[in-house]
């Protein structure tokens, strides 16, 4: 399945009930190279960005690490920034799907996800040299963001 224009439309004539949720672009040091953490698995074919729907009273930073934690077994994660917010339709497209998205700086390089009903591993990909992504908005979020996360983590470098 391929994603076009129109999952990023919501239509006037629709009710779409809103699913509010939150995910992370999770990074990490290696060889002088920042690595971006990318989820594989749970029916998608190529990469996306672990993140999912808020749970009660969940803060958008409280469900964002739940849900790395989830996806990718990911628990030592820092925050650095918030990187703002996308849109779309669910994969079933029956909800609009509005995602906090954060990023987060790690020294663990794997870990076992806790979601029992999906497959899911974290493969790291070169900032600069991100795979095909299955939602072109979370590529397009580490795109419009390059920048301030080269920033966000040569200023942290030099805390340490």
């Amino acid at each position: 399945m391929k994603i076009d224009a129109s999952w990023y439309i919501k239509a006037k004539d629709k009710n779409f009930r809103v699913r509010k949720g939150a995910g992370g672009v999770i990074v990490r040091i290696e060889e002088g190279k920042i690595l971006v953490g990318l989820v594989k698995g749970g029916g998608f074919k190529d990469y996306i960005l672990p993140k999912g729907g808020t749970e009660d009273d969940e803060t958008p930073i409280e469900t964002a690490k739940r849900e790395i934690n989830e996806e990718t077994g990911i628990t030592d994660l820092s925050l650095l920034n918030d990187l703002g917010v996308k849109e779309r339709l669910t994969f079933e497209r029956n909800y609009w799907s509005s995602m906090h998205y954060f990023l987060f700086i790690t020294k663990q390089k794997d870990g076992v996800p806790t979601d029992p009903l999906e497959n899911y591993t974290i493969e790291w990909f070169d900032l600069d040299n991100l795979p095909v992504m299955f939602w072109p908005e979370q590529k397009e979020l580490i795109e419009e963001n390059r920048e301030k996360i080269k920033k966000l983590i040569n200023k942290e470098i030099e805390i340490l």
